[in-house]
């Protein structure tokens, strides 16, 4: 390994949290100050210094960041709670369908008008970038009013948990789709079924024998004496559910999210009763580590110069305009004693790290030698997921504030 890489490695952990510090201090989500040190990092070049870009597209920064963004999704999935989606399944599925339908369909629109020339997986991509929905944003601005045990918050929450399950169904087929058709696969409806069957199999399979796997693993490693048994054990399990989802033919992001799904707290119990540490405290460092160098890597690749083409900015408004409207019609569907309509097509709007995560997904596709999203599009869609993430904290508090 370059040992430039290790100074460079520096600068970004360092930019990350000084960002990520600023943007907590003014009541915003610390992921956009990690986004934004990379996009000022990535730009550089256009005051003249290009001391950094070896390190931005280099393939062991890279690992670190796909590392990351693997621990992220497990981190996700361990927090979120299936007994307390299984209180609200049946609203939140309906409110969860309704905000991946339509704005997938308002992105595929879109950008077929917006960009003709472009063939149809990138406007499908388009669609799966604007279906997603960040819980962890929408999840922090309910805890921070105390309203996460509330009918409005268990809906929002369980319908951004289910909305990240199918978004990630969604992201397999799509992605699926586009490597069949760059290995010259014709394109068929069995194929498009073979990969949703895949998805949800693996899914319904990691759900339903899961927890029985992992209690069991979690039980024989505890007569192990040697510290850290927890996190080593937990991580094996994360790590071979990514890699048995790459298998089948998904994203290992698939499999990260579902090892976390399927962990319970009561498995860890012999673990924690010998003095471990909690599994959220003891993965926190590692994730403080690795995930922010994906998105400063995320932003390094986001060009400032494309926006001085007027139609990237056309771009980046229209996808904006669609991402709010699309999922404020999750607030016609919603229903349930105490639920505030308003408020749940609120929380449903940022897209955070999962839009991100897409939108990283879709550029690092080939098709006919020419990325799935190019750099002006790429540019675009994470302005998008700027300001949706940042228009949310305030108009959810405003609305949740309006409630008893």
């Amino acid at each position: 390994m370059d040992a430039n890489l290790l100074i460079a490695l520096a600068v970004m952990l360092g930019a990350a949290k000084l960002c990520g510090d600023l943007f907590e201090r003014i009541g915003m989500p610390a992921v956009l100050g990690e986004l934004s040190a990379g996009i000022a990092i990535g730009n550089l070049d256009l005051l003249g210094w290009h001391v950094l870009d070896f390190a931005i597209g280099d393939h062991n920064l890279a690992f670190l960041g796909e590392l990351g963004v693997i621990l992220l999704l497990f981190q996700v999935g361990l927090e979120s709670n299936m007994a307390a989606m299984a209180r609200v399944g049946v609203a939140a599925f309906v409110v969860a369908c309704v905000g991946v339908i339509l704005p997938m369909g308002l992105g595929y629109g879109l950008h077929a008008v917006l960009a003709p020339e472009r063939t149809w997986h990138a406007h499908l991509f388009i669609g799966a970038v604007l279906a997603a929905t960040s819980v962890g944003i929408t999840a922090r601005v309910f805890k921070d009013l105390g309203r996460i045990d509330s009918p409005t918050g268990r809906v929002v929450l369980g319908a951004a948990v289910i909305d990240d399950v199918l978004g990630l169904i969604v992201l397999a087929v799509v992605s699926g789709l586009v490597e069949g058709a760059n290995s010259g696969k014709s394109l068929d409806a069995l194929a498009v079924m073979i990969i949703i069957g895949k998805a949800v199999g693996f899914l319904a399979i990691a759900i339903a024998l899961g927890p029985w796997v992992s209690k069991r693993l979690y039980t024989a490693a505890s007569v192990l004496r040697v510290h850290g048994v927890l996190l080593a054990t937990s991580l094996c399990v994360c790590l071979a559910a990514a890699w048995a989802a790459h298998a089948v033919g998904l994203a290992p992001i698939v499999g990260a999210f579902a090892a976390g799904l399927v962990l319970d707290e009561v498995m860890f119990h012999d673990h924690i009763a010998k003095g471990d540490k909690p599994l959220e405290e003891r993965l926190e460092p590692l994730g403080q580590f690795l995930t922010p160098v994906f998105f400063v890597l995320t932003g390094a690749h986001v060009d400032l110069g494309a926006f001085g083409n007027t139609d990237a900015l056309a771009m980046a408004g229209a996808l904006t305009v669609a991402a709010i409207i699309g999922k404020q019609a999750c607030s016609l569907v919603a229903y349930g004693e105490g639920v505030n309509k308003l408020s749940v097509g609120l929380g449903m709007i940022p897209r955070g790290e999962v839009g991100l995560i897409f939108a990283a997904t879709g550029a690092g596709l080939m098709l006919d030698g020419q990325p799935v999203i190019p750099q002006q599009t790429y540019a675009a869609i994470v302005l998008m997921v700027m300001i949706t993430t940042l228009v949310t904290p305030p108009l959810l508090a405003w609305s949740l504030r309006r409630t008893p």
